[in-house]
């Protein structure tokens, strides 16, 4: 998969069928529209692009704090995985932000060499979101292309989308996050050195520094795996700021791994959440919690 990103200049060659969207999550209904993404890419021998912004427009628009269900860097951990051709990252700039659809469609067709649009039927585009499927196949024969629109995954009567995962999470609905997601909800960074208490109790744990917009379960102690170096073990994370240790500790992420001892500061990890065990709570010493992270593996190692 060729990755583009960090610019407004991107020229594919080859004729393209593209999907867009803000794909946060890359949940099941984004699994719809990269199913019949890459069946028309091979029945129209066409190159797969999927088409996104370096941040929601709808953060930057509303000036608010993006709280996403993947990072950019997970994103494409997760696009990487799907056989897809192109992966393009688009930065979101005023001059994006004020095209007017009919220009939008003109760049792409242009500059991608669309030839397929696969979308759902919700999908809005250009300036003010006034582009919308009608305005995509109202100009499909005017540049040359083809529109397949989708119509919503729905769950319990509920359309599945990244605001309705983004719900679960913060209400720490894990198994439904999941079931959502279509894949275990993860978090994805590199091995950081923390204050080593665990250590000192004879649970050592790795740490882990995530991006302020990465979206966390609530404060709590969870069931995970660990993917490190292809290799998949059981784990306990925590999430929060260890009260036991201190009042004004930062809220982080650290995970025992069962049955595992090796040095791997520095090297980069893939913690995928399954169960809630506890939320976090203060002990009155390191021994109480001591005790307490033994149930917990205990409660992880038997855990199916």
């Amino acid at each position: 998969m060729e990755y583009i990103r960090e610019t407004l200049n991107f020229k594919i060659e080859n004729p393209t069928a593209i999907t867009l969207g803000k794909f946060d999550g890359l949940h099941r209904g984004h699994e719809l529209l990269m199913d019949n993404l890459m069946k028309i890419s091979k029945e129209e021998n066409l190159k797969s692009v999927a088409f996104t912004f370096d941040m929601a427009p709808t953060y930057i628009v509303a000036n608010k704090e993006p709280e996403v269900l993947t990072t950019n860097e997970e994103k494409y951990y997760i696009f990487e995985k799907t056989g897809l051709d192109y992966l393009i990252e688009c930065p979101f700039t005023k001059e994006v932000m004020n095209m007017e659809p009919e220009k939008f469609i003109k760049w792409l067709v242009n500059d991608i060499n669309v030839r397929y649009f696969v979308v759902g039927n919700d999908f809005h585009f250009g300036h003010n979101r006034k582009g919308d499927y009608h305005v995509l196949k109202k100009f499909a024969a005017k540049y040359g292309y083809k529109v397949l629109v989708l119509d919503k995954m729905q769950d319990e009567h509920r359309d599945i989308s990244s605001t309705y995962i983004r719900e679960e999470v913060v209400k720490g609905n894990i198994k439904k996050v999941n079931e959502l997601l279509g894949y275990d909800f993860f978090v994805k960074s590199v091995i950081i050195h923390g204050n080593q208490i665990g250590r000192t109790v004879g649970i050592p744990t790795i740490n882990m520094s995530l991006p302020k917009e990465k979206l966390l379960p609530p404060k709590g102690v969870y069931v995970t795996t660990v993917l490190l170096d292809d290799k998949t073990y059981r784990g306990v994370t925590n999430i929060g700021n260890k009260p036991t240790i201190s009042e004004n500790n930062p809220l982080g992420v650290e995970t025992f791994i069962l049955d595992f001892s090796q040095d791997v500061y520095g090297k980069e990890a893939v913690v995928s959440f399954h169960d809630f065990v506890r939320p976090e709570m203060k002990f009155d010493s390191l021994e109480k919690l001591k005790e307490q992270m033994e149930r917990d593996v205990e409660f992880a190692r038997k855990w199916s």
